[in-house]
């Protein structure tokens, strides 16, 4: 059977560092184009990838390929997504899956085969922590604490997720938000509770680039979620309270500086954290091979990343008013 046809829409930190390196590394799915109207980086990834075809418009792939990949920014999430879906080419969506709650749930209405990078479900530490806690070690939890944390008191101009434009979908909290989230939903359930502080930090900074959000959770669980660019002593990225024992873990995930290095899965040391699970990004582009080639779910729902929106929704309402909103079902 021949490997699926990837193509990727944009080639910036999403598309050069972990798409395209992890699609490669997976059996039975091959990068077949990528879209780019950047030269620099069009020319890297013609020397990464010369067997693909490097096109300036989604429009020259849709006969060529099996599966989009949207790695472009926000903006154009939901634009590239409609278009794959009208010629019937499933999508893995970068996260977040849209600038908006109300585009992300028109985005999940459309009815098409849809998934969403959420990889940080496969770090190293998290994997770890999963099988603490489904083994019960920690007894009962009663506060999880997490932060995503770095010290850049510097705006990036030429970035455009920090920019304050509301069509761009940058800022923290969905960038990292859609992370942390992410994670402690699917470890204590959807929150039915949240109240956030969202703010902006840096000279020249036009959107949140310090974020603080807590979740109560229906067992009781609290969940403390920090996300940062002006922490310059970084906290435990992990800190989890039992009534038996805790866990904590230091330091970020390995696996997105060794990909940005060139390191890749199956290379020696990919992925390790002393103490820890290996991470293992790849995981997830496995799962899309089991998901379109045997009828396999998902790698994520997207369901799950439209609750996640919803529950960001909330904390920019709540970091508004200055007060605890509701959360209704998922």
């Amino acid at each position: 059977m021949s490997a699926l046809r990837a193509g990727i829409v944009g080639y910036g930190l999403a598309g050069e560092v972990f798409h395209a390196p992890l699609i490669d590394a997976v059996d039975g799915i091959d990068v077949a184009g990528i879209v780019t109207t950047n030269e620099e980086r069009a020319a890297r990834a013609r020397t990464a990838f010369p067997d693909a075809e490097l096109v300036a418009s989604v429009d020259e792939l849709w006969d060529r390929i099996d599966v989009l990949v949207v790695a472009a920014p926000n903006r154009a999430h939901i634009p590239l997504a409609l278009a794959a879906f009208e010629h019937g080419i499933p999508v893995v969506m970068d996260k977040p899956m849209a600038p908006s709650l109300t585009e992300a749930e028109r985005l999940v209405e459309a009815g098409g085969a849809l998934t969403v990078f959420q990889n940080r479900r496969l770090d190293g530490d998290f994997l770890t922590l999963q099988g603490i806690l489904e083994r019960g070690e920690l007894g009962t939890v009663t506060r999880f604490e997490s932060r995503f944390e770095r010290f850049r008191p510097e705006v990036d101009a030429s970035g455009w997720r920090e920019l304050g434009d509301a069509a761009e979908g940058g800022g923290l909290l969905l960038d990292l938000g859609a992370h942390l989230v992410d994670q402690a939903r699917l470890l204590f359930g959807h929150p039915r509770r949240v109240y956030a502080e969202l703010h902006t930090r840096r000279p020249g900074a036009e959107v949140e680039d310090d974020v603080f959000l807590a979740l109560e959770h229906e067992e009781g669980v609290r969940s403390h979620l920090w996300m940062s660019a002006v922490a310059p002593l970084y906290g435990p990225r992990f800190g989890v309270s039992g009534l038996e024992a805790g866990f904590a873990s230091d330091g970020l995930d390995p696996q997105e500086a060794q990909l940005s290095d060139g390191m890749r899965p199956g290379d020696p040391g990919y992925g390790e954290a002393d103490g820890l699970l290996p991470g293992a990004y790849q995981r997830f582009y496995e799962g899309v091979v089991a998901w379109l080639r045997d009828g396999a779910p998902a790698p994520v729902d997207p369901r799950d990343s439209l609750a996640c929106m919803r529950v960001l929704d909330a904390a920019r309402v709540s970091a508004q008013k200055h007060s605890v909103i509701e959360l209704e079902g998922q």
